[in-house]
């Protein structure tokens, strides 16, 4: 069965390149030239996907897509001329799938859409309630509670906390995080893995300041995450 994509670029020839390459491999796409119009065809129509540029009129990609998540789960591609780290950071907080600068080639767009539309279908699959001492995860709601709070994680900060709890107890490298969060092949000096860990580990001090480290940092390795389970 094909796949629908949603792309929201100004950005005409772009737009007829990637409708004509993609339906190579099968998959139907739509294209918008503003949000406004997007918003608009999202409501219509049934969409798998949405590859979102940052550099739009009427507002960045960034609202756009803090806007699309307010009420879709659609997976999201953004794309940007700028490759800054910052961006990457603020896209994928924002609840960006993926992230890929501009410019880019097509045949890399394809695993990028092939990587995240896989990773959705093994989510929708293992939607089974996680259980710990303080700790409950219901990864069909995508919340996780922490000592009868609810730690109100983005979506980058539950897919991390998701691959922590399938690897309790065990040290995953920054390598072994980033190809398993993102499929992003980010460079190892890339610092934004050590950003989103410091801010989901700070979610937890918040709710419970005590000695306790949910997440224990194993210098030059990588990060443990550690909590008994119920």
């Amino acid at each position: 069965m094909s796949k629908s994509i949603l792309v929201i670029d100004d950005d005409d020839k772009l737009n007829d390149l990637l409708k004509e390459y993609l339906s190579k491999y099968n998959y139907k796409v739509a294209s918008a030239e503003t949000p406004g119009e997007g918003f608009t065809k999202l409501k219509l129509n049934h969409f798998d996907l949405i590859i979102l540029d940052v550099m739009l009129p009427e507002m960045d990609g960034f609202e756009a897509c803090k806007q699309i998540r307010k009420e879709y789960e659609t997976p999201i591609i953004m794309l940007t001329a700028r490759g800054e780290v910052t961006d990457k950071i603020v896209g994928l907080e924002l609840g960006a799938d993926d992230y890929l600068p501009k410019p880019f080639e097509p045949r890399e767009l394809l695993a990028r859409i092939q990587s995240v539309l896989r990773r959705y279908e093994m989510k929708f699959k293992k939607n089974e309630i996680v259980k710990f001492k303080h700790l409950i995860i219901d990864p069909n709601k995508r919340t996780a509670v922490y000592y009868n709070k609810d730690l109100e994680l983005t979506s980058t900060e539950f897919e991390l906390l998701m691959l922590f709890v399938k690897h309790n107890g065990k040290v995953l490298s920054r390598d072994e995080i980033m190809q398993n969060t993102r499929g992003i092949s980010w460079m190892s000096y890339d610092r934004s893995v050590d950003v989103m860990v410091s801010r989901l580990r700070n979610k937890f001090k918040n709710i419970h300041n005590s000695k306790e480290q949910v997440i224990k940092t194993v210098h030059t390795v990588g990060y443990m995450f550690f909590t008994e389970e119920e």
